[in-house]
């Protein structure tokens, strides 16, 4: 894939914790942080419950849509983790034992240890690829673009360098902010002006609460550093011109 193509994904998020908000999802930002700086742009997000044909109608959608699927939640030992079965289900392959993740697993743990509940860990669909876990022993696995994490924040993370050689980006999305003393209605036509003139930088306004006052983040994202740089000194022009503090954040 050549550097220009540019590149998609979509997350995933599977468990019901997430929907009822006993869990907050982490993992959004820092799949999306990671999928940014190797150059592939995440289009959407959805998070489903524990329920099979949710997870397979979902999937099958975004893995036809999008260039990778990355789902999170739902392979570790308990019962409502469906995430795996749920995979093999939508991709018409047999739910089974991997060999390699046994192996793994079995070392993994002390004499005795690895129960039961522990082996629904090593169930996958058949010719799944494994992702390892340098943090926890329980790999995750991927199956042609779709690859499956764990839901742990601190585990997914630190299986993510892992991934770097499976997966093929474009140009690594770059981005530079801008933090202004002002509300967004007093920037609006200008941005929407500097935006009209640069069609393929991405810029975004998020107003923030500093020190008991209101501003407003200009965030310029593109491939291309010279294009953020002519957005930045636009957006600095016209904040001269109305007379905008420019605050460090």
């Amino acid at each position: 894939m050549s550097k220009n193509i540019k590149v998609n994904a979509a997350i995933l998020i599977i468990g019901n914790e997430i929907l009822s908000g006993r869990t907050q999802d982490t993992n959004t930002s820092t799949l999306a942080t990671w999928l940014n700086s190797i150059g592939i742009k995440v289009d959407e997000v959805r998070v489903v419950p524990d329920e099979e044909n949710m997870i397979v109608e979902t999937l099958n959608f975004l893995r036809k849509t999008y260039d990778y699927v990355f789902t999170t939640g739902g392979i570790g030992p308990t019962h409502d983790d469906i995430t795996a079965q749920s995979v093999s289900k939508a991709f018409g392959k047999k739910y089974e034992i991997h060999k390699e993740a046994f192996k793994i697993l079995e070392s993994y743990y002390k004499p005795g240890e690895f129960n039961e509940g522990r082996q629904k860990m090593v169930w996958m669909p058949s010719d799944a690829e494994l992702i390892l876990n340098p943090t926890s022993g329980a790999p995750g696995f991927s199956l042609e673009n779709v690859f499956c994490l764990p839901g742990v924040p601190s585990i997914l993370k630190s299986m993510l360098g892992g991934l770097k050689n499976k997966i093929v980006g474009g140009e690594p999305i770059l981005s530079s902010t801008i933090s202004l003393r002002t509300i967004e209605s007093e920037i609006a036509n200008s941005l929407t002006k500097v935006q009209k003139d640069n069609k393929d930088v991405e810029i975004g306004s998020y107003p923030f609460f500093q020190a008991g006052k209101l501003g407003v983040s200009i965030v310029i994202r593109s491939e291309n550093q010279s294009k953020i740089d002519a957005c930045n000194s636009q957006i600095l022009d016209f904040v001269k011109k109305k007379k905008i503090e420019v605050v460090d954040r």
